[in-house]
């Protein structure tokens, strides 16, 4: 690491006290904010990546089925921030990265047509904030050609987008990466002064989101009110809807013995007589 860059460090770890955090407060804020690269094509980027994290305070890397890694271009380009790719948990699987992450946020360069709440960066690192206290959090990063799939942005609650030139409005990964940590520095340096109301709630994780939305397209196939032929429609509609809500476990369970109830009702209507 260059002069100019544990300068550059020093001064980012005196700010958060500067700010009347200290910065242990503001690393445990960051502590449990995971930040998950899908797919990542260049091992360049992961190294960039570890770096824009470590300066910003984050330490939390999960990569999900990357192209190349471990690799020397890697470690180069993280600038002395070895320590976040020696610790980074690689996944083969999206699921595997969100196990135990009740809010994942989506990031997209492009405002898309789907039917999902979005936020921009600062909203997003607040929100995040807000919930990093009692459980981890996801904030998902697409390939660097195309960004998130369609599917993988419907296993987030909320997408966000980092407004740019609309002329040329392609982030590199980690610029965009770098972005989202410093707001969520930010967000931690004034986690006190963010005027949102305590979680009175414990929502499931995504793993549990998941299995609810099966099983209601499954009840909704079964009573003939969704279309087999044409189920993503209405099903988008109904998780925008679900995650917007974001359903704590007895509020899961009681949706799901209600659907199995209907499955029952459906398989034998004479019983409901």
């Amino acid at each position: 690491m260059s002069d100019q860059d544990k300068k550059a460090a020093k001064d980012t770890r005196s700010e958060g006290a500067m700010a009347g955090q200290s910065d242990a407060d503001v690393r445990s804020s960051l502590a449990r904010v995971r930040v998950v690269l899908i797919n990542t094509t260049h091992p360049g980027n992961i190294g960039a990546t570890a770096r824009a994290m470590k300066v910003m305070g984050l330490s939390s890397l999960h990569l999900v089925t990357p192209k190349i890694f471990p690799h020397a271009e890697a470690t180069a380009r993280a600038s002395g921030a070895d320590d976040i790719l020696q610790h980074a948990v690689v996944h083969d699987s999206l699921d595997s990265a969100l196990a135990g992450c009740p809010l994942a946020l989506g990031t997209s360069a492009r405002l898309r047509s789907l039917p999902m709440p979005m936020f921009d960066a600062r909203r997003a690192a607040r929100e995040a904030l807000q919930e990093s206290g009692s459980h981890d959090v996801a904030m998902l990063f697409g390939r660097e050609r195309y960004g998130l799939t369609n599917d993988e942005m419907m296993r987030c609650q909320f997408l966000v987008n980092i407004p740019a030139n609309p002329e040329y409005s392609s982030l590199n990964l980690a610029q965009a990466v770098q972005i989202m940590s410093y707001e969520l520095r930010v967000a931690a340096m004034g986690v006190s002064d963010i005027s949102l109301p305590p979680l009175d709630w414990e929502p499931v994780d995504n793993q549990q989101m998941e299995r609810l939305f099966e099983h209601l397209e499954q009840t909704l196939l079964d009573i003939r009110f969704l279309n087999p032929k044409q189920p993503k429609k209405l099903m988008m509609r109904l998780r925008r809807l679900f995650n917007r809500a974001r359903p704590d476990q007895n509020e899961i369970n009681i949706l799901r013995g209600i659907l199995k109830a209907s499955q029952e009702v459906s398989s034998n209507p004479e019983s409901s007589k």
